[in-house]
C-alpha cells in the first residue's frame, strides 16, 4: 500500500513515522523548506514518553515525483487546505481516499461557509467521494526540523467515511497505522468525533491565546477554569443542536487534557508567526451556533478577546 502524507508538520510527521514504522506501507511525504531537507537527510525522529525512533519515508516537494497513491493523508493546517487543490492531483486515482486530518470544522461539513474552501477549489480537486474525515489525538511539537516531541503516551487517529460506512479502505489504513504503534480507529460517526476534538479547541484555544501560556499554567487559576467550564458547556450545546450530542464523559476528558503543560497548536502557530486556524476552530463554530439558535456568551466574549490578541479586529 502506498501512502503519502501531505504536509508533515508535527502531526503529519508523527503519522508518517508511525506508518513507516509499521512496515505495512510504502510511505512518502510531500513537504517543503527546512522540514523537507531534514527528512531527506536524517529521516523523522519521534520522541515519546516510551521510546525514540527514526523513520525514513521518501520526501519530495512535488507530488508528480511521488505519483498515484493508495491513500493520501492531508495534515496541513486549515488555512492551507485551499492551496492543496493545485498540487494534489498527481497523487490521486479515482478511488484514492484523501483523509483530511484537520482541527475544527472541515471544508466538507454541511453548511460550512465558503471561507473554509474559497471558490470550492478543494471540493473540485478532491471531491466528496474521495474525502474522509480525520481527527487526531496527539500532543506533538516540532522541536527542530525533522524532530517531533510527543507528550502523550496514548495517540490515535480516528477516521470516518462521510457516509458512516466502515469501508475496507479505512480498515486497511487503520491496521497499517496500528502496526506502527499508533491507534487507528474507524468511526461510524466522524462528525461527532470532530466535535469532541473541537470541544477541546474551543475550551483551551481562545483562553491560551489571551494568556500566551501553556494549558497547565493557564488553567491553574480557578477563575479561568470556571470560564473554560462555561465554554465547554456552550460547545456541547452547539454540538447537540447540530445533531451531534456528546456524552458526559467528554467533560472529564477535556478537563483532564488542560492539565498538560502543552501549548495548543493555535498558540504555537501564533507565536511562530504562522497562519492561524482561527476560522475553522473559532469563527465557524460560532457561526453554526447562531444558525442553530444556541446562545454562547462566554465563547463569544473569549473569541472577541482572542481576535484582539492576534490582530484580527
Amino acid at each position: 500500500m502506498k501512502i503519502c502524507v501531505f504536509g508533515p508538520g508535527a502531526i503529519g510527521s508523527h503519522i508518517a513515522a508511525r506508518f513507516a514504522k509499521g512496515g505495512q506501507a510504502e510511505v512518502s511525504v510531500l513537504a517543503r523548506g527546512a522540514q523537507l531537507e531534514a527528512i531527506r537527510a536524517r529521516g523523522i525522529t519521534v520522541r515519546t514518553p516510551e521510546e525514540e525512533f527514526i523513520a525514513r519515508p521518501r520526501a519530495e516537494a512535488d507530488a508528480a515525483a511521488i505519483g498515484p497513491q493508495d491513500a493520501v493523508v492531508v495534515t496541513v493546517k486549515a488555512p492551507a487546505v485551499p492551496g492543496i487543490a493545485a498540487a494534489i492531483g498527481p497523487l490521486l486515482r479515482p478511488d484514492t481516499p484523501v483523509v483530511f486530518v484537520l482541527n475544527g470544522i472541515p471544508w466538507w461539513w454541511e453548511g460550512a461557509p465558503d471561507v473554509l474552501d474559497p471558490g470550492g477549489a478543494t471540493r473540485a480537486a478532491v471531491g466528496l467521494e474521495r474525502a474522509v474525515g480525520g481527527v487526531v489525538w496527539s500532543a506533538c511539537t516540532v522541536t527542530e526540523p525533522g524532530v517531533v516531541q510527543v507528550q502523550t503516551a496514548a495517540n490515535r487517529l480516528i477516521m470516518g467515511e462521510l457516509s458512516g460506512e466502515a469501508t475496507p479502505r479505512l480498515q486497511a489504513l487503520a491496521a497499517a497505522l496500528a502496526a506502527g504503534g499508533m491507534g487507528g480507529v474507524v468511526s461510524p460517526a466522524i462528525r461527532t468525533e470532530i466535535w469532541t476534538k473541537l470541544l477541546n479547541n474551543l475550551t483551551n484555544g481562545p483562553i491560551t491565546l489571551i494568556t500566551r501560556q501553556d494549558m497547565r499554567t493557564t488553567f491553574s487559576d480557578p477563575v479561568v477554569m470556571a470560564a473554560a467550564r462555561a465554554v465547554m458547556q456552550e460547545g456541547m450545546a452547539i454540538a447537540a443542536a447540530l445533531g451531534h450530542p456528546l456524552g458526559p464523559e467528554i467533560e472529564k476528558n477535556v478537563l483532564r487534557s488542560v492539565t498538560l503543560a502543552h501549548r495548543p497548536s493555535i498558540l504555537q502557530d501564533f507565536e511562530a508567526g504562522r497562519a492561524l486556524e482561527f476560522d475553522a476552530l473559532l469563527e465557524v463554530p460560532l457561526q453554526l451556533a447562531r444558525v442553530a439558535g444556541v446562545s454562547a456568551p462566554t465563547l463569544e466574549l473569549l473569541v472577541a478577546l482572542a481576535r484582539k490578541t492576534v490582530g484580527r479586529g
